[in-house]
């Protein structure tokens, strides 16, 4: 059929699909070395983006392209930043910032309104900050970062950067440090495995070089995507931990098969097809699944999920096609040698027939295994009930990156700057100003709306866990509407420079800003509930309410992906619920000392979720494609599923390893979100070839009988047309 035929077309076209791989290689080395334009975790169409769209408007820029930089000064001559000398040193660091034509401008406690100047000077922690703003959208500004952050240094202050354009900067830095050593500790590691199952060099090597093509290849992808929509940083890594998990798998069944073969006599060829025929199917199979996990994150149709399920899809396929052509074209023109390096290493792991015996005494008492090992899943997975979700920041990152120990000084220094703030954009239609008026107040001023914002803010003041409001109407010194109507229609020569630098930073020409502070963190359902309090109020006279900020997004991206997870069947609902419930545990609950303890990111669960849908199947088709020729030769249920899983056993095993071992490398992440999706993957691989596999697989079939291997006659004549039933034989 066609697998057959695919290995003997390689077999005998050898060469030519070795120099078409290798042109691939070349292609995406060319690709990875112009790198890409990643970003951080981006959905579009949600309220918190509306609103930040609105703020940008106002302010002429994103408020993510602006820096917070925080100078400190240890030295007793220069420990008050009111004095000269501090000044003097702070104004030197940023005079080639403010040269620079990268950056769009530069504010200091001198250049701000009093109200904003006030906070950014801290005598008591020897600390002062400036808002440093790069020109461009996020992406172009990420690229400048580095660059002008290398030029902010001075002799006499510590200098410590954050924001979100730091926390990403410095985020691509370690997620590309975590990669590199990912794979230096992964690949070693999979080689050892592989030379414990093979017991020769040459054979080991090559599934490694599959895992290398598909991982360049479905990178490569994923930096072309970067460039004409949102990818995540960590999608990089997260495609490299997917891809060479399931390229050495595959591989290695192919590989096993191949050596299987020509254990019994074939030559080369024959040897070659034959192990097509049956691993090819396995393999063809086993990524379609985890593709069609992938695919699910496809319906996060304009957010960063989008591109992760692009990327992942990418390096399965890669990882399909590359084992059944490229390993297969190497296999031919190795012949004899794929034996050379031999290891004088006796053979491994149980004795023969060690799975069949316990898969019969699995079967011999089903309830009484069944029963414990469905309770000991859902135990674990109880801690999912009490899961939260918060998007990642400056938290996530190691404590020696500049961005964390920027916000940590931040939020220590200047407790009230750093506060947690939502941003309310009031947007309003267009309409003619006030006859007799100020020309320089802003036509989107009217007595009305002044009035009608005046009462929202005190409204909002009301609500609990609101510990201030910043607004035009909202000041240091008491007052009533009528002196705010007077004071910002029409200022006085007194007040002018100031109410003008206020509606500078708060009013544009369609919208209106409000800064609502909260004595909650960002992440917490404190927080949250003001978010959704807020929203309920609606509108401000003839003005819309939208809520922006960081918890906003929060609230967005929960809702968005919720939405949008699709419900699937009851297995992989068990399996995901084990797991989650093992990463709140370890790293929202902080347990076992991987990470500290705070909510888990929205994206973990759902891309485990379409992840394991996939690999949740990958070692059960093996298992069962041996179990069913059994059945079809013998008619015999228990017979086919203690031999299918002894003659599985030790390959099932093996793979597993290699995955445990690629997964857990990625678990050694200083990044949250990876540790997280490596310990998710690893231990989920490791439960279903350990309790699944010995346990749950047996005492189930055992229990179904025959109808394990019951099918419409629509799907047995499906099955013949497209050569299915070939697999047995």
């Amino acid at each position: 059929m066609i697998f057959e035929r695919l290995g003997r077309f390689v077999f005998r076209r050898r060469w030519l699909t070795l120099v078409l791989s290798g042109i691939f290689l070349v292609v995406s080395l060319v690709v990875l070395t112009q790198g890409g334009d990643l970003t951080g975790s981006t959905i579009h169409d949600i309220e918190s983006e509306r609103a930040q769209t609105v703020v940008e408007e106002v302010l002429g820029h994103t408020m993510d392209t602006t820096v917070v930089a925080i100078f400190r000064a240890d030295a007793p001559p220069l420990k008050d930043p009111r004095n000269a000398d501090f000044q003097d040193a702070m104004k030197e660091a940023l005079a080639p910032i403010r040269k620079d034509p990268r950056v769009l401008s530069v504010m200091t406690a001198d250049d701000a309104p009093p109200t904003l100047a006030l906070a950014m000077v801290s005598p008591k922690a020897h600390s002062a900050f400036a808002l440093i703003t790069l020109k461009g959208t996020l992406k172009q500004a990420l690229k400048s970062y580095r660059p002008v952050r290398t030029l902010l240094r001075s002799p006499l202050l510590t200098i410590e950067c954050t924001g979100r354009l730091s926390y990403l900067g410095d985020l691509g830095v370690t997620l590309e440090h975590d990669l590199f050593r990912a794979e230096l500790i992964s690949l070693p590691l999979a080689v050892l495995v592989l030379l414990l199952v093979f017991r020769t060099s040459v054979a080991a090597v090559l599934p490694v070089g599959v895992g290398a093509l598909a991982v360049m290849g479905g990178i490569a992808l994923v930096l072309l995507l970067s460039r004409v929509t949102d990818v995540a940083d960590y999608t990089v890594n997260v495609c490299s931990l997917i891809g060479l998990g399931v390229a050495i798998d595959y591989s290695l069944f192919t590989l096993s098969r191949y050596r299987e073969e020509l254990a019994q006599g074939r030559d080369y060829e024959d040897a070659l097809v034959r192990a097509m025929g049956h691993a090819g199917r396995i393999v063809s199979f086993s990524g379609l699944a985890v593709g069609t996990g992938l695919a699910g994150l496809l319906f996060f149709e304009r957010s960063y999920l989008f591109a992760v399920g692009i990327g992942g899809i990418t390096v399965v396929t890669l990882a399909v096609i590359f084992a059944l052509t490229f390993l297969p074209a190497l296999l031919a023109v190795l012949g004899p040698r794929i034996h050379a390096g031999k290891l004088s290493i006796g053979k491994l792991g149980p004795r023969e027939g060690f799975w069949n015996r316990t898969a019969i005494r699995v079967m011999a008492h089903p309830f009484l295994v069944l029963v414990p090992t469905v309770l000991l899943l859902l135990v674990m997975g109880v801690p999912f009930l009490h899961l939260r979700m918060s998007a990642s920041d400056s938290r996530i990152l190691n404590v020696e990156a500049d961005a964390r120990r920027g916000y940590d000084s931040f939020s220590r220094d200047f407790p009230d700057a750093a506060a947690t703030r939502l941003v309310v954009a009031v947007e309003y239609p267009a309409g003619a100003p006030e006859k007799d008026r100020d020309p320089d107040v802003p036509a989107l001023l009217t007595t009305t709306r002044i009035d009608a914002l005046y009462d929202f803010s005190r409204k909002i003041a009301t609500l609990p866990h609101v510990v201030k409001v910043e607004s035009l109407v909202d000041g240091d010194t008491p007052m009533d509407k009528d002196d705010y109507e007077s004071i910002l229609l029409h200022p006085s020569p007194v007040s002018r420079d100031s109410v003008l630098a206020g509606e500078k930073m708060m009013v544009g020409a369609h919208a209106m800003l409000f800064y609502v502070v909260v004595d909650a963190p960002p992440e917490t359902p404190e927080a949250q509930g003001v978010v959704v309090q807020l929203r309920a109020l609606g509108h401000v006279g003839d003005g819309n309410v939208m809520v922006g900020g960081q918890t906003a997004n929060d609230v967005d991206t929960t809702h968005f992906i919720s939405s949008r997870t699709p419900r699937v069947i009851t297995f992989i609902v068990v399996m995901t619920f084990l797991i989650f419930g093992a990463l709140v545990w370890i790293f929202q609950d902080g347990h076992l000392g991987l990470a500290p303890a705070r909510p888990v990111e929205p994206t973990i669960p759902v891309l485990l979720f379409c992840v394991l849908f996939g690999l949740s199947m990958d070692y059960e088709v093996l298992m069962l494609s041996r179990m069913k020729e059994v059945y079809d030769r013998t008619g015999d249920n228990t017979q086919a599923v203690a031999e299918g899983l002894e003659k599985t056993a030790g390959l099932i095993t093996s793979a597993a390893a290699i995955m445990v071992v690629v997964f857990g490398a990625f678990a050694l992440a200083q990044v949250v979100v990876v540790r997280a999706v490596g310990f998710g993957m690893g231990l989920a691989v490791a439960l279903d070839a350990t309790l699944i596999r010995v346990l749950l697989v047996p005492a189930t079939m055992r229990l179904f009988g025959p109808l394990n291997w019951w099918a419409p006659k629509w799907m047995m004549a499906l099955r013949k047309m497209t050569g299915l039933d070939k697999l047995a034989h």
